[in-house]
């Protein structure tokens, strides 16, 4: 699959690995920062060109806005590090897009409705904002409602930073129903990465985890925001 990723806003919280081990299947390692840190993040952004890699995209099925919430793994034992990404949940404004990732992919997607849309054009002004609640029947409710923005010039990540950590990752892990674990790899340039600032007015992303942001030891987020990015995925392999 081919896809453009816009106007996207990670945020990060660092958590204790213990309070997201039960939601991880067995076979991923939750991984860690230099500091012993694991991170949650929720992440808000808009789709486009979202197509099989070589076929044309159609404007009503291939753009739309996404919500993620992730945590970073790795593969269980010392001769797989295999570094990646684990998400609890993906929320679409798009029923097929939702019913084809979940199939496809094993992605836990879910159906919401969505708004997403630029406010300004310049640097003061400039606000993205954007506001989900989650619709999918007989799953636990989330919902975000934000605007942000970026705050400095575009940058790279630099080896071992927290950054690098958030973002040097080039492949996901799913799990199905039957608990096996699926790896897909992911190719993209790197991260153009900017310093970010949010105003949230509602978030519980979380909720369904049993972790409320709110409560926790530092609760204010690590914010980054990222322009464009344009993305390659391949069919998901089963590791476990």
């Amino acid at each position: 699959m081919a896809m453009t990723w816009h106007d996207l806003l990670f945020m990060h919280w660092p958590v204790s690995p213990d309070a997201l081990r039960p939601h991880v299947p067995e076979g991923l390692v939750i991984d860690t920062d230099a500091q012993g840190r694991a991170w949650l993040a929720v992440v808000p952004f808009r789709m486009s060109g979202v197509r099989p890699r070589f076929a044309p995209a159609l404007p009503w099925l291939g753009a739309f806005p996404e919500i993620n919430v992730r945590t970073y793994v790795r593969l269980d034992g010392p001769s797989r590090p295999s570094p990646g990404v684990y998400f609890f949940s993906l929320d679409a404004a798009n029923p097929v897009a939702v019913a084809m990732a979940r199939w496809r992919f094993h992605l836990r997607y879910m159906n919401a409705r969505m708004c997403c849309r630029a406010v300004g054009s310049g640097r003061a002004d400039g606000w993205i904002e954007y506001e989900t609640v989650r619709t999918h029947r007989r799953e636990h409710p989330a919902g975000l409602r934000a605007r942000y923005r970026p705050v400095s010039e575009p940058f790279s990540a630099a080896a071992g930073s927290v950054e690098s950590f958030f973002t040097d990752r080039y492949r996901l892990y799913a799990a199905d129903r039957r608990s096996r674990v699926y790896r897909a790899e992911i190719h993209h340039a790197p991260w153009p990465l900017q310093l970010a600032e949010a105003h949230v007015e509602m978030n519980t992303m979380t909720a369904p985890l049993g972790i409320d942001l709110g409560r926790l030891p530092s609760p204010a987020p690590v914010l980054h925001f990222a322009k464009r990015l344009d993305v390659v995925a391949w069919s998901p392999q089963r590791v476990r």
